[in-house]
């Protein structure tokens, strides 16, 4: 058998060959979020029903966002606003003492408004009930457009606050959904939604394959693997005007691009010489860098987070396994000895945690380690899991998984206690990326 033909009938190599076998019809929008396990001691939050006029009556209320927010995080248990015994808006109208008798031990009031320039304007208070003192408070003008991007700032803000570690509701999330693939009429399209599935919209679609999607660290530009002119190509696309660009197609593999932390460099995977091997390109003049150099299958880069290393999977010891190259000096060493299948690394933001697909009893599931201890942990528990990707915060990761046969998106916390879906009403999901985070007030909206 070949190096080719090796590649595409090596099952870890789904970076080129997935899409190819999807049969089920795709959903143009994510779908109502499924929590299956949370944190056991969960903290206690009340968001009161923001006072919203009559200008907002089109709106999803904005508390209803932001408590969404704080219960997919997984350690927040908001309560419903059914069981508040006040709904207060004004720091005058809180009573502290009826929401320790609820048990609550955050509370966030708000306020929203049309101001003298036609902007929205909201105004939010997060409470400590039991010390009886104002943690936050903010007034944030916005175009009224950017109502659920207000919700997003506000659960960021408060997650931070409470817990110490930035939120991450205001990211975006690509991923891929197939059309009838297999058939004449297959269809492949490019989406971008916010974190909760939402506002979904297609970045570009095609008859042939969309593979390998990732982003660039300032949220502007997309790199992916566009088959649509028959044969593998790395495309770059902004995401905000549509404007593209080929930048390889080369004979054989052009695959698995992603972006180096400063934005100007780009890793892939190239069989121009013969063999899939790690490159990188300087994206300000389009020169290549050869990065492997082995007779084995070497694939699926990713960056550490300094930019000195690349992570990568390579058979070369008989089995798909991970591997680290030290760029200053091209030195390799192997990352990974647990099981015969591991694949498809991601550095935590720390760099001292990789996660990956692991293969145990044949089937697929997310796994953490730790470098420095090699300890390993399986964070999934679906089958077929996939595509793993990190929340830039470090504390949660987006997958691809099978649910009654067709493909949804997954979300696991790094220690594994968090677990819900993002599934499709309909159809195939696949090849997620998480953003950086991202101004969606501003630039980067």
């Amino acid at each position: 058998m070949s190096q080719m033909e090796k590649f595409y009938r090596t099952p870890w190599m789904l970076c080129l060959t997935l899409l190819l076998s999807l049969t089920a019809n795709a959903a143009e929008t994510l779908d109502t979020i499924i929590i299956d396990t949370g944190y056991d001691k969960q903290t206690r939050i009340a968001v009161v029903p923001f006072r919203q006029g009559p200008e907002f009556s089109d709106r999803q209320q904005m508390s209803d966002i932001v408590s969404f927010d704080l219960a997919r995080s997984g350690q927040f248990a908001p309560l419903d606003s059914e069981n508040m015994l006040s709904l207060p808006t004004r720091r005058e109208e809180v009573f502290f003492r009826d929401w320790r008798v609820l048990g609550v031990e955050y509370l966030v009031i708000g306020t929203t408004a049309v101001e003298p320039s036609g902007n929205l304007g909201v105004s939010y208070q997060l409470y400590d009930v039991f010390n009886e003192r104002v943690m936050k408070g903010e007034t944030i003008s916005a175009r009224r457009t950017h109502w659920r991007d207000v919700a997003h700032k506000i659960s960021d803000e408060v997650f931070e606050a409470i817990t110490g570690i930035r939120g991450a509701f205001s990211t975006r999330l690509l991923y891929v959904l197939a059309t009838n693939a297999g058939s004449p009429s297959a269809r492949f399209s490019l989406e971008v939604a916010d974190s909760d599935g939402e506002r979904s919209r297609t970045l570009f679609s095609s008859d042939e394959p969309l593979l390998s999607a990732s982003w660039s660290p300032d949220a502007q530009t997309v790199a992916y693997v566009s088959f649509e002119t028959g044969r593998p190509a790395i495309v770059l696309q902004d995401v905000n005007s549509g404007v593209r660009q080929r930048l390889t197609q080369f004979t054989g593999i052009n695959g698995s691009p992603v972006f180096s932390p400063d934005g100007r460099q780009l890793a892939m995977v190239l069989s121009r010489d013969g063999n899939p091997e790690v490159y990188v390109m300087n994206l300000a003049d389009r020169r290549l860098r050869r990065i492997t150099r082995h007779h084995g299958i070497d694939t699926e880069p990713s960056w550490s987070p300094d930019g000195r290393h690349l992570i990568f999977t390579s058979d070369r010891g008989g089995h798909p396994q991970i591997y680290q190259v030290e760029l200053a000096t091209n030195f390799i060493e192997r990352l990974t000895f647990v099981g015969d299948y591991n694949a498809r690394a991601r550095l935590l933001p720390s760099g001292k945690h990789l996660v990956f697909v692991h293969r145990r009893q044949g089937v697929f599931h997310i796994a953490w380690q730790h470098l420095e201890r090699d300890d390993l942990r399986v964070l999934t528990k679906t089958s077929l899991d996939e595509s793993p990707s990190i929340a830039p915060n470090g504390t949660m990761l987006i997958y691809a998984t099978q649910d009654q046969g067709r493909g949804i998106l997954a979300v696991v916390s790094i220690d594994g206690r968090v677990r819900y879906r993002l599934p499709s009403s309909s159809g195939d999901v696949r090849e997620p990326a998480w953003s950086p985070f991202i101004d969606t007030l501003g630039r980067g909206s």
